[in-house]
């Protein structure tokens, strides 16, 4: 863009740093991504390499590429919105999985030790409380709209830049029906009673 143009776009920015922000965030933790559905469930085969190597590549830079040749100029106020959506959501992603992350690697850490769980009969503890407590994805919410984030700063004059939020959503979907299937089977009746204490899925006190 600056090379076209002269000049970086607020907008590009509201693109661009989000995503390598994402890319830093999993390399510091990649302990966090070795204990994901991704590779203790559905391990290295077409969906994990063709994803990694050919799909996220180009999903994730759609928005910048856009922006490169139609630039945006959001006005300080819509520039300040979006950022603040982007690192709320970003926060609610990082802080529930590494607390998800410490309790399972330590659930005796004393740090851990005003979270409430309920131990099933297979011998796991399922959070109860902490982020844990306000919905059983909620990682899953802060994946999806940190996501949506980078795809409002593109504007609203093509439906194009919006096909990853919509695409993660069916994916994340997919992925929430195959999990809450797993542990159903897994946990039987202790799995009613999480969902009793967690009722909510997604977003707290709405689904």
């Amino acid at each position: 863009q600056h090379h076209m143009l002269g000049f970086v776009s607020n907008s590009m920015w509201l693109a661009i740093v989000p995503q390598i922000c994402y890319c830093i965030d999993t390399l510091v933790f990649e302990a966090n991504v070795l204990t994901t559905m991704d590779i203790t469930t559905d391990g290295l085969g077409w969906m994990l390499s063709f994803g990694c190597l050919t799909w996220v590549p180009v999903m994730y830079s759609l928005q910048a590429r856009y922006l490169a040749f139609h630039p945006v100029h959001y006005s300080a106020v819509s520039t300040a919105l979006i950022a603040i959506l982007g690192a709320t959501s970003f926060l609610v992603f990082r802080l529930s999985n590494s607390e998800k992350n410490a309790f399972r690697t330590n659930p005796n850490d004393p740090s851990l030790a005003h979270l409430r769980f309920v131990k099933t009969e297979s011998g796991s503890k399922l959070l109860v409380s902490g982020w844990w407590g306000l919905a059983r994805h909620i990682n899953y919410t802060g994946d999806w709209v940190y996501g949506l984030a980078q795809c409002l700063a593109t504007g609203f004059d093509t439906p194009m830049t919006y096909f990853f939020s919509a695409y993660f959503l069916v994916l994340l979907l997919h992925r929430n029906y195959r999990d809450e299937c797993k542990c159903r089977e897994k946990y039987k009746k202790d799995w009613d009673t999480y969902c009793e204490l967690v009722p909510y899925m997604f977003i707290p006190y709405v689904i």
